[in-house]
């Protein structure tokens, strides 16, 4: 039998393998949404940078709120996990990749056996020595139908997918350090609100109590004031502790402590955060969106699977083989003459399993089908996020405008009406609605500041990040 050269076997066999896929060939499912976007045509298109030049310091223009971004990304636990995660899915995807080559192995043993001279067959006693060394091949399977490429595929996928669940991740915590900052400053200035507010109610009651000694104000009204007073008074105890909440669950997202310098700058010295958006702003640029990436990696790792459920109706075949040399002596166990080698191929060919086959198969089958829609699913909730953001945008700007004429209108009521209580004109019951008026508009107005930035954040994730952010470059494995 001619000898066989054992590298010449490693050769062969990585040649062998991967001839076939069975896998499904994979298309991209048409997004189930609107081609565009509805956008309000007073905005018109606008000079954007290039899509590499984009990063979220492009939407955030408060120095505070970014120096607060840049603590998070450092210290958010989430965060950690999800780079973690893509380490153990890149670890996962390494070993199941490393099934589609040979695993080479060198192993050396001796061994010593002595025959006492009642069991010889010299009727002396015998010594004997046995030593060799090896370069084997254990069990490789040709993948001669695509099974072992098909599951390392689809490991490769959910690495990928790990990946932009990490952006997902990201995209999240500064959307949500930048609407914890914004909700913050919006409490800050209810607090100051609600105090300014407490402070005229006691100047008006001790007003009052000098005109009720005086016999110009009746206890009715004395009453109505305290009432007034200790309202407000509540209002600051309870934005006293709304303010303390906004900051703990800061330091939740941070990681760490709010620097005391890091305090929120009002809400109307807070520029927008993205610029205007073209008319007929196009859907595609969902499919950029990391949560969107990831649900079409699971549907590519899905697609993968099936090829794999299909070769195990087909033979497998694995090969096992060393080559080496055997010796009774140790000094020649190298030299010429005492080279060995073995072959063992074996192949399985399934015949009966009960079905098991076929219904891991099924099981494939139906696993794509869960994934096509989770997939379609996610652009469809996509396109109403970025769908209710663009609507909300388009009705604050009128909104807001409406809301400080209310704002201004009110301030001068009350300015009216204390006046003319002072002066003994009226009671003190019109004073008691124009203070009511003005505290509610201006509460309207701090209220539609912070939905109009907070909207500009919604909007900032719902699009992936911006509406003009490439996608990142895929991770090596």
């Amino acid at each position: 039998m001619p000898r066989i050269p054992f590298p010449m076997l490693a050769v062969v066999a990585a040649a062998l393998s991967g001839c076939a896929n069975l896998a499904p060939n994979y298309e991209r499912p048409a997004a189930p949404v609107p081609a565009s976007f509805a956008v309000n045509a007073t905005e018109g298109a606008t000079a954007v940078k290039p899509a590499d030049e984009i990063r979220w310091q492009d939407y955030f223009g408060d120095d505070r709120l970014r120096a607060l971004i840049e603590l998070a990304l450092e210290n958010n636990r989430d965060l950690r996990v999800a780079v973690l995660n893509i380490e153990q899915a890149r670890a996962t995807y390494r070993i199941q990749d490393a099934e589609r080559l040979p695993s080479l192995s060198a192993n050396g043993s001796g061994t010593q056996s002595r025959v006492p001279a009642s069991l010889s067959g010299t009727g002396s006693k015998a010594i004997t020595h046995q030593y060799s060394a090896n370069l084997g091949v254990s069990a490789y399977e040709l993948d001669l139908f695509g099974r072992v490429r098909n599951l390392s595929e689809q490991a490769l996928q959910e690495y990928l997918g790990t990946e932009q669940a990490r952006r997902t991740t990201q995209i999240s915590l500064v959307a949500n350090v930048a609407t914890g900052y914004m909700s913050w400053a919006a409490d800050l200035q209810r607090l100051a609100l609600a105090r300014e507010s407490l402070r005229s109610q006691e100047e008006t009651l001790a007003l009052t109590r000098l005109r009720v000694a005086s016999g110009y104000e009746t206890e009715l009204g004395l009453r109505q004031i305290q009432a007034s007073a200790e309202s407000a008074r509540a209002d600051v105890a309870a934005y006293d502790a709304t303010v303390a909440r906004d900051r703990n669950a800061l330091v939740l997202l941070l990681g760490s402590d709010v620097p005391a310098a890091l305090q929120p700058s009002p809400l109307d010295e807070q520029r927008a955060l993205l610029p205007a958006l073209p008319v007929g702003l196009s859907s595609e640029l969902l499919l950029r969106r990391p949560d969107v990436l990831q649900a079409e990696h699971q549907l590519r790792g899905s697609t993968a699977n099936i090829g794999a459920a299909r070769a195990a109706f087909y033979p497998r075949i694995s090969l096992t083989g060393s080559a080496g040399s055997s010796s009774a002596e140790l000094s020649r166990l190298f030299k010429g003459g005492a080279e060995s080698w073995s072959f063992v191929p074996q192949i399985t060919l399934p015949i009966f399993d009960g079905g098991s086959n076929r219904a891991q198969l099924d099981s494939a089958v139906a696993g794509r089908g869960i994934a096509l829609a989770q997939y379609e699913k996610a652009i469809q909730t996509a396109f109403r996020e970025v769908a209710d953001a663009l609507a909300t945008r388009s009705a604050t700007r009128e909104q807001l405008q409406a809301q400080r004429l209310q704002s201004e209108h009110s301030e001068r009521a009350l300015t009216l009406s204390l006046a003319r209580y002072s002066r003994g004109v009226d009671s003190y019951l019109p004073v008691l609605e124009a203070q009511r008026s003005w505290y509610s508009a201006r509460q309207s107005l701090i209220s539609t500041q912070y939905t109009q930035l907070s909207n500009d954040v919604a909007l900032y994730k719902a699009l992936g990040g911006g509406w003009s952010e490439a996608v990142q470059a895929q991770p090596q494995p």
